[in-house]
């Protein structure tokens, strides 16, 4: 029962056994195929937007690189131009962490414990750690996401970090591997991050060691991955946790429709609510320099039905498997 200003809502009146988690399937191939050759051929030349200077060695990528890749729930791949090169996931990795922790403590605890409601501010920004009153936020902003690392099951960083990366691989469908000179330099210039993890401890929203915490958070966006890595994990979201290509079960249906629900609420930043109604998607964006057209040199999308990235270099590795470990604080 939830008492909400003086109503009742019987929660239970819900069957929260979700069979269907994406709004449909995607057109014919040929239509598939069509569409994106004809965005390839649009945009691939455009040279508006910055890559990202947030960490030293993410400056140094080749801002020419453009790819997209769409993956059909039935394993179906479609892909055009650099879709092969590796880049670093960052902030895409949130809506699979957040699976995880909602795997093991439900979404009522993720809700209490860190919030799943919008911040409307920049994906750095301090004021839902300071500002909001309560210290709660939203999983796919670095706060959030701070947060959610700091619940992932494990008695120690090195358990905790084998539970990450073996999730993430299994979205991918294959092993990946940490990308270590994008990770030393995050590493040594991650300072605004490691203010967000104390000002989460200070307000009681940091659920374990904030140096552990922000280290395996910066872990997490290593990884590397291409634009066909994230048109899989995007269909495997779609899949109800089912991956296209391995057939692997990750995490159920339910934690999915979970998991999409945030991401149209935050997924992109302080403008979902925009992109939601210009192209009706549910997705998940890096960090941002937009260009003419409103979109971003570093902008990857998770859709509901599949995954559409811009490809911006980096080098590759990290490592894979299936969710496990001990249940939070045990």
């Amino acid at each position: 029962m939830f008492d909400q200003g003086g109503y009742q809502l019987d929660l239970s009146a819900f069957d929260d056994e979700v069979r269907v988690v994406s709004t449909g399937r995607l057109p014919i191939s040929d239509t598939v195929r069509a569409g994106i050759e004809d965005a390839y051929s649009r945009y691939h030349l455009v040279r508006d937007g910055a890559v990202p200077s947030c960490y030293p060695a993410l400056a140094q990528v080749d801002p020419d690189l453009f790819g997209i890749a769409v993956a059909a729930t039935s394993g179906e791949i479609f892909a055009v131009g650099d879709v092969d090169t590796t880049f670093t996931i960052m902030s895409i990795a949130q809506p699979f962490v957040l699976a995880i922790v909602l795997d093991r403590i439900g979404p009522q605890e993720v809700r209490r414990l860190v919030g799943v409601n919008a911040t409307g501010f920049p994906f750095n920004s301090v004021i839902p750690a300071d500002g909001s009153g309560n210290g709660l936020n939203n999983p796919m902003v670095n706060t959030g996401a701070l947060a959610i690392t700091s619940l992932v099951p494990g008695g120690n960083a090195e358990e905790k970090w084998e539970v990450i990366a073996k999730c993430l691989a299994q979205f991918a469908g294959r092993r990946l591997t940490l990308d270590e000179p994008v990770f030393a330099s995050a590493s040594s210039s991650n300072h605004r991050n490691r203010a967000l993890a104390n000002l989460l401890l200070s307000a009681g929203r940091l659920y374990s060691d904030p140096t552990e915490t922000v280290d395996l958070y910066t872990r997490q966006s290593s990884l590397s991955v291409t634009a066909i890595d994230l048109a899989v994990v995007g269909s495997t979201l779609a899949h109800g946790g089912l991956n296209p290509l391995t057939g692997e079960g990750v995490v159920s249906a339910t934690v999915c429709r979970r998991v999409l629900a945030v991401m149209a609420a935050a997924g992109l930043y302080e403008s979902s609510g925009g992109m939601a109604l210009r192209c009706g998607s549910t997705g998940k964006e890096r960090r941002r320099r937009r260009d003419r057209y409103g979109f971003s040199r570093q902008r990857r999308f998770s859709h509901v039905c599949s995954t559409v990235g811009r490809n911006r270099k980096q080098r590759s590795r990290a490592a894979g498997g299936p969710i496990s470990g001990p249940a939070p604080g045990s």
